[in-house]
């Protein structure tokens, strides 16, 4: 495990439960699929738990703190996020959700990143898990919202810190750009990474990773796979790439990537977990699963031992950045 720097209390597994999927992303997950999924990670040594009340509608928090909930509280680490609010829209619990999971559209997301609207979330988040305290809290994608995030959900959230309600703060996003500013203006503990330091592509080598690592704030690398351009040994031609179809040109280079990792013994997804866990600022990735295959596979791909020569081999091909 790793301990957060500036809150050492915080220590994270190396490999984390990204709990999307409990709240029906894409299609239904069942209780029972994602319960067990939950114990497998469990019995496999996972203790770091990521959600969000964006998920489902509330249905991964909710679910995640069923699975939880008679586990020792201080052996594991939970994490949601702020920013979205769920407010009840019964006229359309008829419809189902139109943001990716199939569960009934009975609330509506609203943004709020006031001092106001993070307590209400976070009191929403532990009166949905049943949790006594969230260890670590994210600001939940607030690319268009960055004066409203840092002037007054930021404070608020480092009193919650102060008061010991929640132990960790920061942001999730999928851009590195925003994290690094708020890693260097903000009194922020970790920030979530998804998709932009992949074996595929490394943009938040440039400024995010460098001002967390100087400043001692941690790094959560979610997105590992890039949306499953790299979740396969051998990409097909329908991969995903940042949720859409993946362009041609990246398929190719996933393949050739893919390639060369075949030569020192490996598949291209094992060598995607290892790759950014190398970088000293990472204290964890995040994977999404869903049910107890996928969780023995993230296991199985985590633990694979990767030859220190593939990263150089990677860089002279010109498919790697750099190899450090």
């Amino acid at each position: 495990m790793r301990a957060l720097p500036r809150r050492p209390e915080v220590r994270l597994t190396e490999l984390g439960f990204g709990a999307a999927q409990g709240g029906n992303l894409y299609r239904v997950t069942t209780d029972e699929e994602f319960a067990s999924a939950v114990d497998t990670a469990w019995e496999a040594g996972v203790r770091y738990y990521d959600t969000a009340p964006h998920y489902g509608l509330g249905l991964s928090e909710r679910r995640l703190g069923a699975a939880l909930r008679h586990r020792p509280r201080d052996e594991y680490v939970v994490s949601t996020k702020v920013g979205r609010l769920l407010v009840p829209s019964p006229q359309d619990a008829h419809l189902r959700d139109s943001d990716g999971f199939d569960v009934p559209a009975s609330h509506r997301r609203v943004w709020d990143f006031s001092r106001d609207g993070v307590l209400r979330s976070i009191e929403a988040s532990l009166d949905r898990t049943g949790l006594d305290r969230i260890d670590i809290v994210y600001l939940h994608d607030p690319d268009d919202h960055w004066e409203w995030a840092a002037s007054e959900a930021v404070p608020a959230l480092v009193e919650l810190r102060d008061q010991g309600v929640v132990g960790a703060i920061g942001a999730g996003m999928n851009q590195s750009e925003m994290l690094a500013r708020f890693v260097r203006e903000a009194d922020v503990d970790v920030m979530m990474c998804a998709g932009r330091y992949t074996l595929l592509e490394q943009g938040a080598a440039d400024a995010l990773l460098p001002a967390a690592q100087s400043r001692g704030v941690g790094v959560v690398i979610a997105g590992v796979y890039n949306s499953g351009l790299l979740s396969r040994d051998r990409p097909p031609a329908d991969a995903v790439y940042n949720y859409q179809q993946a362009p041609a040109e990246l398929i190719e280079r996933a393949r050739r990537i893919a390639t060369v990792c075949e030569t020192y013994g490996v598949t291209l997804p094992q060598a995607a977990l290892a790759f950014v866990r190398r970088h000293p600022a990472v204290v964890s990735t995040v994977v999404g699963v869903r049910n107890t295959s996928q969780v023995v596979e993230a296991v199985r791909r985590s633990e694979a031992v990767v030859a220190e020569e593939l990263w150089d081999a990677l860089a002279a091909a010109g498919l790697l950045a750099t190899a450090h």
